[in-house]
């Protein structure tokens, strides 16, 4: 994430800040400008073009602070959410409000890195939308089942609380299960829909990842009655991984985007000087050159803290093209259409 700075009094802003403590300015964040700006007692932003934007209507509901083109209404990121908890289902707004912040860090990076991000209300048939489900709405059922199906994308709100998700990622024996580690997860079966076309783009995908037309479920069931294959670690990022190229495909490009944000971040927040991952021809250059010691470092802070390590994951040669075939997908302009 980027370093902001209050306009009014320079102080250090973080993104998920309304108000800044320091001057008291209220603030809304503006997706065009990829900035942290002051808006008026009214909400009100004025952008350099004249344009007019004010703070979004779910603002109280979900802690949102992006700037909407009209009064009264919502911004780019909430309009993506489909469905989400019911007005008095209050444990579920609760985990709605969590989600709804890592799924606003979503798509800041995927701007960053330029890729389009389109919601279904503007493109039905190839477009983006969520589905924010709480097993505590009477409504829904019971069983909530992470995944993507044609742009639609559905999270478990339950994977929002700490106890939950720690219980389960250690029943799956996994080293890492957040809740943005969800969305970047999923976007990436979206992304794979929707960018690996073309025969050079398929090939190519199919060379590293498998073959995709692998029956699914089928190979889902191998999966949990086999486990991993023995050599995995030589080949996958992870044991998940394993299952199916599209569960392959998914969790580099998770990784991909796990490895750019921390990079970015880091680079903002003065622990190394290197230029944005994009301006790189070859990511597997980015990996060895800044993210392998770059981790080595945050993992050894972590131990530091007794905490386990923040990347716990090795990144075998396969892996490094494969990396690098999510990275030849991003779109060079990477332009966003407001805030």
């Amino acid at each position: 994430m980027k370093a902001y700075r209050c306009r009014v009094c320079d102080n250090p802003l973080y993104f998920e800040n309304s108000v800044c403590v320091s001057c008291g300015t209220a603030l809304g964040f503006s997706r065009d400008e990829r900035s942290i700006v002051p808006v008026d007692e009214t909400g009100r932003y004025v952008g350099p073009s004249g344009a007019i934007w004010w703070v979004c209507a779910n603002l109280n509901l979900s802690g949102c602070t992006w700037l909407a083109p009209l009064q009264g209404g919502t911004c780019f990121a909430c309009d993506l959410t489909r469905t989400r908890p019911a007005d008095d289902d209050l444990e579920g707004l609760e985990q709605f409000r969590l989600a709804e912040q890592a799924k606003r860090h979503l798509v800041v990076e995927l701007d960053t890195l330029g890729f389009p991000v389109v919601g279904k209300s503007a493109d039905p048939e190839n477009g983006l939308a969520f589905d924010l489900l709480s097993t505590t709405d009477r409504s829904v059922e019971s069983n909530v089942v992470i995944g993507h199906e044609n742009g639609l994308i559905t999270i478990d709100l339950a994977e929002s609380d700490d106890a939950y998700r720690e219980k389960v990622r250690a029943q799956l024996a996994e080293p890492y299960r957040t809740m943005l580690g969800h969305f970047r997860h999923e976007v990436g079966h979206y992304y794979e829909w929707q960018l690996v076309r073309g025969d050079e783009r398929m090939v190519r995908c199919r060379e590293l990842f498998g073959d995709e037309s692998k029956d699914y479920q089928a190979e889902i069931q191998r999966h949990y009655d086999e486990g991993a294959p023995v050599d995995w670690e030589e080949h996958y990022i992870s044991t998940y991984a394993t299952m199916h190229p599209f569960e392959d495909f998914a969790e580099t490009w998770a990784h991909y985007l796990h490895i750019c944000d921390t990079i970015e971040t880091a680079g903002e927040y003065g622990l190394t000087a290197v230029a944005p991952v994009t301006a790189f021809s070859s990511f597997a250059d980015v990996v060895r050159g800044i993210w392998i010691p770059l981790s080595i470092a945050l993992n050894m802070v972590n131990r530091s803290m007794g905490k386990d390590d923040l990347y716990p994951f090795v990144i075998p040669p396969p892996v490094l093209d494969k990396l690098d075939f999510v990275a030849s997908l991003r779109s060079a302009d990477g332009g966003t259409s407001g805030p």
